[in-house]
């Protein structure tokens, strides 16, 4: 891999065009009135979701402070969407074994955005022995497990024992890695991390076999032309110690991002005439530029950030 000089006003200039796309589609993130109902999750409270995630972490991250200010209103817009947390209330009682709206008030919480009715109604339901049964998937239980952390629960299972468990922590044969694989060793990475708060948290032995392989995954997913992914390993990437820099992979990104500031989530964004079909193929990817740029540009000043505080994500001392 290159090494950690890179070039800021590249990476400034998507991450601001980036928010900027990001600003302009605010109403598209809107709730539905029949969210806590028949709506559709995945298309709803998980788009909203990931906008506050991210923008939580460039609001309190990134170096510049046009750049905060933009994310900043997008995070709070998401706090609104939630009906300052009534929303959360809502959707536990409707099911109180599921794990997502605990997942999802968890960065609220940890940015002190609470309601009182959501943290009893979690700590009633994460006590119960049907929610501490074993789950199949690792990686999703790795993000109960930080979002508990996050509210202040106890968690419910031993963090590094169900690490073991994922891809990241079996660290599989690389030329084995498919698609789906790729994108669980990426969430490993941000929930060990706290999406790359906690860069430190990451074991050498993990790190090691990362900083090896991840320019061959990226040279593959850069050919099949998966801007997504390609952005996501670009922010494990930025989690290593001494975070490599890739010019090349960054500016074939920065070549993918229209004038607008979005990037497909692979190819090339259908065209404005479709406004919908357009939303959905470029905000995950476009969050994801963002994010990866603003790690990218922290890790490049040596600022390994924990802007919530210091603290242990994996039983370990940051």
């Amino acid at each position: 891999m290159t090494g950690r000089r890179g070039d800021p006003g590249l990476l400034d200039r998507m991450v601001g065009d980036s928010l900027g796309w990001l600003s302009g589609a605010r109403d598209r993130f809107r709730l539905p009135a029949n969210v806590t109902t028949d709506a559709d999750p995945n298309l709803t409270l998980k788009p909203l979701g990931e906008l506050a995630e991210l923008t939580r972490l460039i609001g309190t991250s990134h170096p510049l402070t046009g750049i905060r200010d933009t994310a900043d209103g997008l995070f709070d817009f998401a706090w609104r969407e939630t009906r300052e947390g009534e929303l959360f209330a809502e959707l536990i009682r409707r099911e109180p074994h599921a794990t997502y709206p605990v997942e999802l008030y968890g960065v609220f919480a940890q940015a002190g955005l609470r309601h009182p009715d959501v943290d009893a109604l979690v700590a009633a339901t994460t006590g119960l022995r049907s929610w501490r049964v074993a789950r199949e998937d690792h990686t999703r239980t790795l993000g109960v497990l930080n979002a508990e952390r996050r509210i202040g629960l106890t968690r419910h299972a031993d963090f590094d024992a169900v690490l073991a468990q994922t891809g990241l922590g079996r660290m599989p044969e690389p030329w084995a890695l498919d698609r789906r694989s790729a994108y669980g060793i990426t969430h490993d990475v941000f929930h060990l991390t706290d999406w790359g708060r906690a860069r430190r948290q990451l074991p050498a032995e993990l790190a090691a076999y990362l900083r090896l392989w991840l320019p061959s995954w990226l040279d593959t997913w850069l050919e099949e032309e998966l801007w997504d992914l390609v952005g996501e390993l670009l922010a494990v990437t930025a989690c290593l110690p001494r975070a490599p820099y890739d010019p090349v992979v960054w500016q074939r990104l920065a070549g993918a991002q229209a004038a607008d500031g979005s990037v497909p989530e692979t190819g090339v964004a259908p065209g404005p005439e479709d406004p919908d079909a357009a939303f959905t193929a470029c905000y995950h990817s476009t969050l994801v530029t963002a994010f990866a740029g603003t790690l990218a540009r922290t890790a490049m000043e040596g600022a390994d950030r924990a802007p919530e505080g210091a603290v242990a994500v994996a039983g370990r001392t940051p």
